[in-house]
C-alpha cells in the first residue's frame, strides 16, 4: 500500500500541498468548507497527520512541558496530595495546547529523563536538590520551575507558605493548652533538607519556642507504607508521652492515630493531632482531621503558568501561596 503524503491530498483535492499543511497546522488560514473537504479526503485516503517528529523538528517545540518527580510514578499517584498536583498541572496544559510527560528522576545511567526526553520545559517537582537530573536539565538549559523545591538562582520557584502553616498548627495546640509536644516530620538529609520540612520545622518552632516547649522530634521516610505508624508508635508508647503532635503531612497524622489507637489512646481526648495538606483524607478521617490547608490545585496552576510564560519569552515571578488553619475535631485541651 502506497504511503499517504500531502501531496496525495493535494492532488485529490485539486489544491496546493501548502494549502493541506495549512488545514492542519494553520486552519485560520482556509475558509471552513475547504478545510473540511481536505480532512474529509485525509480520513479517505488513510492519512493520520504530519509526523510528530517532523512537526517537532521544525517548530523547534515539541509541545511537551515534563514534570520530574521523586520515586516511582506508582508512589506518586498514590499520594493524596500529589495526584490532586499531578492532575492540577495535566489540565492546565491541556488547555494551553500542551501536553505533560512525567519523569522519574533516576539513577540510571542507560536512560536518565532528564538528560534523554526531548521536551520544552520542566516542572521540577520536590526533588532532591543535588539530584543529578537537575544538573542534566541545567546543562541542556531547558526552561525550568521549581515547586515545593529550595531556591535555585535564577530559577521560578511556586511554593506554599510552608513556615506561616506549621506556625498555625503549632500555635493551635499551644492555645488550647498543650505544652508537651511531639513533631512526627520527614526525614531528609540535614545537608541538603528538603524545602517543605525545613520550612515546617521552622515554623512550628516559631510558636513553639517563645513558649519554652521543646518538642519531641522524630523523622520517618514517606516508605515503607507503615514507616510513619511505627514512627509515631514509638513516639507515643511512653509515660511522658506527647498530649499534642503536629505532623509534617495529613498521612503522617492519620499514621499517628493509628498508633495512639493501637495503644488504647482516645483522639482528642487523650491526644491531639494535627496534620498538613489538607488532602481528602483530612475529612473523612475517624476523627476529622484538623490541618492546614494548602491550594494545591492552585499550585500547579501557578506552576504551569509560569513555565509557559518563561516559553513565551516573560519572565514571570516566584510565588508564595497561602496556608490556613481548619479545625476538626482531632483536637481539644490536654485532658
Amino acid at each position: 500500500m502506497a504511503k499517504v503524503t500531502l501531496q496525495s491530498i493535494a492532488d485529490r483535492v485539486g489544491v496546493s500541498r501548502m494549502t493541506v499543511s495549512n488545514a492542519f497546522s494553520r486552519p485560520d488560514q482556509l475558509s471552513a468548507e475547504l478545510r473540511e473537504r481536505i480532512l474529509a479526503a485525509a480520513d479517505e485516503l488513510g492519512y493520520v497527520g504530519p509526523d510528530p517528529a517532523a512537526r517537532a523538528l521544525a517548530r523547534g517545540r515539541t509541545g511537551s512541558v515534563g514534570l520530574l518527580i521523586n520515586g516511582s510514578l506508582s508512589e506518586a499517584f498514590e499520594d493524596a496530595v500529589s495526584a490532586v498536583f499531578l492532575a492540577s498541572v495535566s489540565d492546565a496544559l491541556s488547555e494551553r495546547g500542551m501536553a505533560l510527560t512525567l519523569m522519574p528522576a533516576s539513577s540510571e545511567q542507560r536512560f536518565v529523563p532528564a538528560r534523554d526526553v526531548a521536551v520544552d520545559g520542566v516542572l521540577v517537582y520536590i526533588c532532591d536538590p543535588t539530584s543529578p537530573d537537575i544538573g542534566w536539565l541545567e546543562r541542556r538549559n531547558v526552561p525550568m520551575v521549581v515547586v515545593d523545591h529550595n531556591a535555585i538562582d535564577g530559577v521560578v520557584s511556586v511554593n506554599v507558605d510552608d513556615r506561616g502553616g506549621a506556625r498555625l498548627a503549632a500555635q493551635h495546640l499551644v492555645d488550647l493548652g498543650h505544652r508537651r509536644i511531639g513533631i512526627v516530620t520527614l526525614e531528609a538529609d540535614p545537608a541538603t533538607p528538603n524545602h517543605p520540612a525545613r520550612e515546617r520545622l521552622l515554623g512550628w518552632h516559631d510558636a513553639l519556642d517563645p513558649v519554652g516547649v521543646e518538642p519531641t522530634v522524630v523523622a520517618t521516610p514517606y516508605t515503607p507504607p507503615d514507616a510513619a505508624y511505627r514512627t509515631a508508635r514509638a513516639l507515643l508508647d511512653h509515660p511522658d508521652r506527647p498530649t499534642g503532635v503536629v505532623c509534617f503531612s495529613d498521612a503522617f497524622a492519620l499514621a499517628t492515630i493509628r498508633a495512639a489507637e493501637s495503644l488504647g489512646l482516645q483522639v482528642p481526648e487523650e491526644l491531639s493531632v494535627v496534620g498538613f495538606d489538607d488532602s481528602v483524607l483530612a475529612p473523612a478521617s475517624r476523627p476529622p482531621l484538623t490541618t492546614i490547608h494548602q491550594e494545591v490545585a492552585a499550585k500547579g496552576r501557578s506552576a504551569v503558568a509560569a513555565i509557559a510564560d518563561l516559553l513565551g519569552g516573560g519572565r514571570p515571578d516566584s510565588v508564595v501561596l497561602p496556608t490556613s488553619l481548619v479545625m476538626r475535631e482531632s483536637t481539644a485541651p490536654p485532658s
